[in-house]
């Protein structure tokens, strides 16, 4: 063995006995695991409807003047009988029908409206997006509960070449107007079943998959 690789090969086995602490992922700060066992299935935040959603309108005992499907357009409107080019994006559901239902009073008395998000597209600030190494990079509509796990099994996990262990999250904190990144374990999580490099994630989120440099 050369002298000159010595230093080296002690640098490797330190970073490896140091995983758990953040340096096999870049040595950025860490993030609690998420619970396999005790993590209760609830309600997201109140969803905010995006471009591209799908929405399902009922107006009750006129029927006609809802919708069973319909898109929002990517200029964030909607448009069903009586109401034409309604802003949708950028609200919760309970904020548009309860503007659907001021419009509507024009023409009917004391509408009733639901207005249901059937299928979600979801903004910028509700998607979890995944790139870098991985089988199928994505923007993913984020849903109560998430986890890296869930993430990681909706883009078909890591590349062959990827440096799982190198990954980040990118999280921005509105309050103070910042990004924080976080180290994450992606091959002791996808690789080796270890369930304690799992996190939660948050609408916004960005996980960066780097490849091995060799």
């Amino acid at each position: 063995m050369s002298i000159n690789r010595f230093p080296t090969l002690l640098a490797g086995s330190a970073c490896a006995a140091l995983a758990l602490a953040g340096c096999a992922s870049g040595g950025g700060q860490t993030l609690p695991p998420a619970s396999f066992v005790s993590m209760q299935e609830g309600p997201s935040q109140e969803y905010v409807i995006g471009p591209l959603d799908e929405l399902s309108i009922h107006v009750w005992r006129n029927p006609e003047l809802g919708a069973k499907s319909i898109q929002v357009r990517p200029d964030g409107r909607v448009t069903i009988p009586l109401v034409t080019d309604m802003p949708a994006v950028g609200k919760t559901p309970a904020m548009l029908q309860e503007d659907i239902r001021l419009h509507l009073s024009q023409f009917i008395e004391q509408p009733i409206v639901s207005v249901i998000v059937t299928k979600f597209a979801g903004t910028f600030s509700q998607q979890v997006r995944v790139i870098g190494a991985t089988e199928k990079p994505a923007s993913l509509p984020y849903r109560a509960n998430m986890t890296v796990l869930d993430a990681m099994i909706a883009v078909g996990g890591l590349s062959e070449f990827a440096a799982g262990n190198r990954a980040k999250l990118i999280r921005f904190n509105p309050q103070t107007g910042k990004q924080a990144e976080y180290a994450l374990r992606l091959a002791d999580l996808l690789r080796r079943g270890e369930s304690k490099a799992n996190v939660m994630l948050k609408p916004g989120d960005v996980i960066i998959i780097p490849e091995s440099s060799f």
